[in-house]
């Protein structure tokens, strides 16, 4: 209904309840006859200057166009309102939509780190190109702030910084963006490789998000704010998925911003809580799902540690089971008869044709 036709019903309602008393002024054209007050014994006990008062107050005041322009204006605004807030949760949004899908996903770990760099542009092309539900990836700041792929805490394994600046265990944190992107990034996998350098994560997204798919960004190190702030900044809340072996950091971020969606990684070391783990059993369990959930993350990220009963429990609750590393067709044959829900892999390729083989059973 419009906004007109709505007006139009509602004013006829009260003409139609008003019509108990003649005195209501609806328009000029019905305007009751003006009486001369009666005088003497037969004159009745209301006064006509009691009921002139009454009708004033009767009167129903039309809305001016000007009036119509304010409301539709007021209404407008309220519903542009109500959709930015919504929007982030929509159904239509990529991490809803994997984290809703019917299938199994299949998640490149580090991109492709079979046959390219991990953590690496070659290595997260590759991994798109074998179609890929999700990218993923690690993060640490450096030591201006920014926020730096990479998955160890130190450089050496992966890059030639004990090459470039002597020494051994040189931590990531302690270097700046400008120092890292020095690096050399890629030799170490492969000499082809050479001169492929370590990504800023906004790098990353431009990159992953802009091809079309969704990344998987694990926080290594940091605090929830700085990443909220850049994923808000990016209009890329619920464009992508965000875990962490921190629970405490989990629950800090969906405070901030509980629309996104989160994986819980596992086993953590402390519970959301700050309690520490030790001496709990390592395997998913309806233990670890009372904590898991009072972090606001949506699916269990779990070790191979996992059984048909705690999947089957963890979709109970509504959460997802999503499994790492898994590079082998048996056990992901295994965990695939489990229900889990995806696969973490350093090999999508082959990941992808041990499900292709299990349709054709």
């Amino acid at each position: 209904m419009c906004f007109k036709e709505f007006t139009r019903r509602r004013f006829e309602i009260v003409r139609r309840a008003a019509k108990l008393s003649p005195y209501c002024d609806f328009s000029r054209q019905h305007r009751p006859p003006v009486r001369r007050e009666a005088t003497g014994p037969g004159a009745p006990a209301f006064p006509l200057a009691r009921r002139s008062a009454l009708a004033q107050r009767c009167r129903v005041k039309r809305n001016t166009p000007r009036d119509n322009c304010i409301l539709l204006t007021l209404l407008a605004i309220g519903l542009a309102l109500a959709i930015k807030s919504m929007k982030a949760a929509e159904p239509d949004a990529p991490a809803l939509k994997l984290l809703n899908a019917e299938r199994t996903l299949i998640i490149g770990h580090r991109g492709y780190p079979q046959f390219a760099p991990e953590n690496t542009m070659p290595s997260w092309k590759m991994a798109l190109e074998a179609g890929a539900d999700m990218a993923e990836l690690d993060y640490y700041h450096t030591k201006d702030g920014q926020l730096i792929v990479i998955h160890d805490p130190t450089l050496d394994r992966t890059t030639d910084a004990t090459n470039r600046w002597g020494g051994k265990k040189i931590s990531v944190t302690g270097k700046t963006a400008a120092e890292l992107q020095t690096l050399d990034a890629g030799s170490w996998f492969d000499r082809k490789y050479a001169g492929t350098k370590l990504p800023l994560l906004t790098d990353v997204l431009d990159f992953v998000q802009g091809a079309g798919g969704v990344t998987l960004i694990e926080r290594k190190e940091g605090d929830a704010a700085t990443c909220v702030k850049m994923l808000r900044e990016k209009k890329l809340v619920n464009e992508v998925v965000v875990q962490a072996f921190d629970w405490q950091y989990l629950k800090a971020f969906h405070e901030i911003e509980p629309s996104q969606v989160l994986g819980a990684l596992g086993p953590p070391k402390a519970l959301g809580d700050g309690r520490p783990t030790e001496g709990m059993a390592k395997p998913l369990s309806a233990t670890w799902l009372d904590e898991l959930i009072k972090t606001g993350a949506k699916a269990a990220v779990w070790n191979d540690q996992v059984s048909q009963e705690a999947v089957a429990d963890a979709h109970k609750r509504g959460l997802k089971v999503w499994v790492y590393t898994i590079n082998e067709p048996a056990l992901a044959n295994k965990l695939l008869d489990m229900g889990v829900d995806g696969l973490i892999t350093n090999n999508t390729g082959l990941m992808w044709r041990t499900v292709a083989l299990r349709a054709q059973k």
